[in-house]
């Protein structure tokens, strides 16, 4: 297989897998599904463990930690934002919270993917300009994840907090 093959069945794989996720979501918008404030920490903990991991085995140098914070505080800016765009009810009588996905949320997300598939052939592009390893390059793409879905359930949280409070009566 040539080079452009290899391309573009790796583009073809790529949007398939992509076009599967986003149709799975599609399912959902519209309807509620139960908001669980006692296992929103899970998934950004394992992930921070996760990028520590990283992180010890080549940590980035000088600057690159620098890219790193930088490319950190955008992701929570898109979490934080990507959440608030998430509907969330409290049932009256039982309490019990509850989430609803909007179309906006479902764009954002659309969005998102390909702002991060831009900059990353940016990235590459420039890779020879900016002098960034694939190290750097996965430090700052893992620095994103943990913004993103860190400051994504901690709004949730928040905002789930503040509704049971409300309807609690505190």
């Amino acid at each position: 297989m040539d080079l452009s093959a290899a391309e573009l069945t790796r583009y073809a794989i790529t949007g398939a897998i992509i076009a599967f996720v986003l149709f799975m979501r599609l399912r959902t918008i519209g309807k509620a599904r139960r908001l669980r404030l006692e296992t929103l920490w899970i998934i950004p903990t394992l992930f921070i463990a996760f990028a520590c991991f990283i992180f010890s085995q080549m940590p980035p140098v000088g600057l690159g930690w620098l890219w790193v914070a930088v490319a950190g505080a955008l992701g929570g800016v898109i979490g934080w934002q990507r959440a608030r765009l998430i509907h969330i009810g409290v049932d009256p009588v039982t309490h019990e919270i509850n989430q609803t996905t909007s179309p906006a949320a479902l764009i954002f997300i659309v969005a998102l993917i390909g702002v991060r598939w831009i900059l990353r052939s940016a990235v590459a592009m420039g890779d020879a300009r900016w002098h960034m390893g694939a190290a750097l390059v996965t430090d700052i793409f893992v620095g994103f994840a943990i913004g993103v879905l860190t400051l994504y359930r901690v709004e949730l949280y928040v905002r789930a907090r503040r509704l049971l409070d409300e309807v609690r009566g505190r």
